[in-house]
């Protein structure tokens, strides 16, 4: 439910280009980009039974952002999209929980290599997996929300869990857990796990130290965590966010088809997708992720130490024959076009989230649609995205 990181790397088709001249053409980027939403939604509001998509994209050494939005906040609505609204940025929250533990590292309080034994005792047949190995995706664990009895527990949007309500889906004890998963593999569990290492290692929520240690000293005003129902100070930012997955393994969700997810309780998120926020701001975090304040070098090259999504092993960079990789709640893609980027999608019930860093021009893009569909064709509009900054000579 809140999916996977996508494979960037099989969606843009562009050619690479100059280095960005911050400050050249921003209104002509920012009409082309105008025209790159519009025509996304025109081809795909019905299709993807959504009412809205944003774009930001954020130039180097320079505090502001090109928005573009397109659409409406709710399908139906007369309210037009604008970047002060909220999305929840599903999977982007994994990156933040990884960020507050290799803080807690670099501050002594813990290291990486310890395992939920160490931390979580209750949970024996994980007791030698690493921090490590949970961060990025190779514990073997298997993902609670693909658990089906997961899925008929989810009566409606106000279910309320609790983390340890999730992770008994996955734990083997309970008997209704699939196989252990073998090499890299994306699972929703290993950040809860996290997130409850966190509250551990604190005596602090984990909402608490999202906070204190990221939202205000990164100026992030606008993201949000709850972990359940979100205040109405929130609420009544955010758009409308829509579930119509019809497809394999949702066959128990067919009584969220339609349900707007703008109220949802996002306790079968937590530390592993329940974040809200803006795309301007998700867009300033993955820079602060990359460039800024938000680690030191050393936790920083933990962060972007990958594995190869295909083998789970060990690897310095990915290439054109190996090309996406995973590190510490980061994903890293590397195309022949363009060369070597940071990555990361949130997917939750009703919302897609985008953030892409370009190292080389050092651009950032983040975006966003109001759905959850069958068939998500968001790659066309990353690849106008691309196309547009290309054209304006960002990238």
């Amino acid at each position: 439910m809140i999916r996977r990181v996508m494979a960037l790397v099989v969606v843009f088709a562009f050619v690479s280009g100059a280095q960005a001249r911050a400050g050249e053409g921003d209104g002509a980027l920012r009409a082309s980009l105008r025209r790159v939403a519009n025509a996304y939604l025109a081809a795909h509001a019905q299709d993807e039974h959504m009412s809205a998509v944003s774009i930001v994209v954020n130039l180097p050494h320079d505090p502001t952002t090109i928005d573009v939005n397109a659409g409406r906040t709710s399908r139906g609505g007369a309210t037009p999209v604008t970047s002060a609204n909220l999305w929840q940025i599903g999977s982007n929250t994994k990156a933040m929980t990884a960020t507050v533990l290799l803080q807690l590292e670099a501050e002594g309080k813990l290291t990486i290599e310890q395992t939920v034994g160490d931390w979580l005792p209750q949970y024996p047949a994980w007791k030698n997996v690493s921090i490590h190995r949970l961060l990025d995706m190779t514990s073997g664990i298997p993902g609670y929300d693909n658990v089906p009895a997961m899925g008929t527990a989810f009566r409606s949007i106000h279910r309320r869990f609790t983390p340890e309500m999730l992770v008994a889906f996955a734990d083997p004890i309970y008997g209704h857990a699939p196989a252990p998963t073998h090499g890299w593999d994306y699972s929703n569990t290993n950040y809860l796990l996290a997130g409850m290492i966190i509250e551990r290692a604190t005596g602090d929520t984990y909402g608490n130290e999202l906070r204190k240690r990221l939202f205000e000293p990164l100026g992030l005003t606008d993201m949000f965590y709850s972990p359940n129902v979100y205040p109405k100070t929130v609420t009544d930012r955010m758009l409308s966010g829509y579930f119509d997955n019809r497809g394999p393994g949702n066959e128990t969700l067919t009584q969220l088809l339609d349900v707007d997810q703008r109220s949802a309780d996002m306790s079968w998120a937590g530390a592993a997708g329940g974040v809200v926020g803006s795309l301007p701001d998700l867009a300033r975090w993955a820079r602060a992720l990359y460039e800024g304040s938000a680690l030191g070098p050393k936790q920083r090259r933990e962060l972007m130490t990958i594995v190869s999504n295909r083998t789970g092993r060990p690897i310095a960079t990915t290439t054109l024959s190996d090309p996406t990789g995973f590190g510490l709640g980061v994903g890293q893609g590397t195309h022949p076009k363009f060369g070597t980027y940071w990555y990361y999608q949130g997917e939750t019930l009703g919302y897609r989230t985008i953030y892409v860093w370009f190292p080389k021009s050092d651009v950032v893009v983040s975006l966003g649609a109001n759905s959850q569909p069958t068939k998500n064709h968001i790659g066309e509009l990353l690849d106008g995205i691309w196309a547009s900054l290309h054209a304006a000579g960002k990238v």
